[in-house]
């Protein structure tokens, strides 16, 4: 009952809202001040214009400085180093032909932020103070006919055609049962 009122009186405002007499038409553009198209808005103004992101190939490097090219355009162009990207990352890329990501922001100054991985390597190098590699069940390191591997029940295995191992110092072969052969 309450959903028929309720119906009956939207469609007795709808008609009093058609018999009422219409006003002057005014459209939105006189309601607005008088801007020029195109001008940013006070809001706008105060705001810093967001950094773009642009992919570039690196050239050469010297120091914190990059000369780099801008992908499809061969004219170089300076750009800076972020502080958190090491020198050493980038010689290495420059060194690979890797491109770089580069970062534009208010003042319109490149600055290299990263390396970008287009391909998969055909080398790898690692070099750190110390390496970890953790596997839960199994490691395998294998090349070729070589391999080893490290199983989580303690289980090593090293298979190859020709196995040579040398000390400098003392070499101690420890295990309940050894077998040769």
């Amino acid at each position: 009952m309450a959903g028929r009122r309720e119906t009956e009186e939207a469609a007795q405002f709808v008609e009093e809202a058609e018999a009422a007499p219409a006003g002057p038409r005014i459209s939105l553009e006189e309601l607005l001040p008088d801007l020029p198209v195109g001008a940013p808005s006070p809001a706008q103004n105060t705001r810093s214009r967001l950094p773009s992101l642009c992919s570039a190939r690196l050239v050469s490097l010297e120091g914190r400085r990059a000369i780099i090219t801008w992908r499809g355009n061969t004219d170089p162009v300076e750009a800076e180093l972020a502080p958190e990207v090491e020198e050493e990352l980038l010689l290495l890329a420059l060194r690979n032909r890797d491109g770089v990501l580069v970062e534009i922001g208010d003042e319109d100054r490149p600055v290299i932020v990263g390396v970008l991985q287009t391909r998969i390597p055909r080398e790898m190098h690692i070099a750190a103070n110390k390496v970890s590699i953790d596997a839960a069940e199994e490691l395998v390191l294998r090349a070729g006919r070589a391999a080893l591997r490290l199983r989580e029940d303690g289980d090593v295995e090293l298979v190859g055609s020709r196995i040579s191992a040398a000390s400098r110092g003392l070499f101690r072969l420890v295990g309940r049962i050894l077998r040769l052969n």
